[in-house]
């Protein structure tokens, strides 16, 4: 006889959906007693949960899920892709407009790096996105100082070793000799930490300006430094293969105001 599996979902992951926490946010408030369900404290994550249950985080009721959203931003250099930077350093979230609701990224960009980053509101597409299974292309335009050649580049195209970590083939083109500065495109479905940068550094350039142009079917294309723009749902739902995505509420086309520090 086989156990079968408690109907509902987790509810860590219930939780996050309804954007009070990220998952691993949420098992932290269930182990530390701040979760009920029905009026009882949660002891463990591993719980189940219907919609008819009541949860509360902290007292408060949670609300309802919202539907899964991502939003294109154009990340600035100088800003870091965390919630809390323990050498507090502005964050991107720091700059985001007044009027977005709680989001996460999907995956990052280093400090010195810009571009475009995904943002949202939804554990799940975040998780799905990141998985090298996902096998988005990200695209890259990057200046290096130096003057590489094809030959230059070959390592990169075959794959790599840098201090014992692997690099899978990547995508390089060769775009424009700028003094003594190059322009390549780079092209990788992976996103190992500052990958581009130490693959370069290998072959022996060094690069001075790294900017995102793509990640899988979503483009930066016009969308200035600082400004965010939401994906509409229907594209958000065809390119996840989401099923029964709420239709769209009428949304402003780019919110451009950034948060402003007190």
């Amino acid at each position: 006889m086989t156990d079968k599996t408690p109907p509902g979902d987790r509810i860590a992951k219930v939780i996050a959906r309804a954007g009070r926490a990220s998952r691993r946010e949420a098992e932290r408030l269930i182990e530390a007693g701040r979760v009920t369900v029905n009026g009882k404290i949660v002891e463990r994550a591993a719980l189940n949960v219907l919609p008819s249950d009541k949860i509360t985080v902290d007292g408060k009721l949670l609300a309802e899920p919202d539907a899964p959203r991502l939003w294109l931003y154009h990340k600035p250099t100088g800003l870091v892709t965390t919630t809390r930077d323990e050498q507090g350093r502005a964050t991107i979230f720091d700059k985001l407009p007044e009027e977005m609701p709680r989001v996460m990224s999907v995956g990052r960009l280093d400090l010195n790096s810009e571009g475009l980053l995904l943002l949202t509101n939804d554990g799940g597409i975040k998780r799905k996105l990141e998985l090298p299974e996902t096998g988005w292309l990200r695209r890259y335009r990057v200046r290096v100082n130096g003057r590489p050649s094809d030959e230059t580049l070959a390592p990169l195209r075959e794959g790599i070793v840098v201090d014992g970590q692997r690099f899978q083939p990547m995508i390089v083109s060769l775009d424009r000799q700028q003094g003594a500065n190059a322009w390549l495109t780079v092209g990788l479905r992976e996103g190992k930490n500052r990958e581009i940068r130490r693959a370069m550094g290998d072959i022996g350039l060094s690069v001075n300006r790294l900017i995102r142009v793509s990640y899988g079917p979503f483009q930066l294309g016009n969308l200035k430094s600082g400004e965010v723009e939401e994906i509409r749902r229907k594209v958000v739902r065809d390119q996840l293969g989401l099923e029964g995505a709420k239709p769209d509420k009428p949304q402003p086309k780019r919110q451009r105001r950034p948060r402003r520090n007190s």
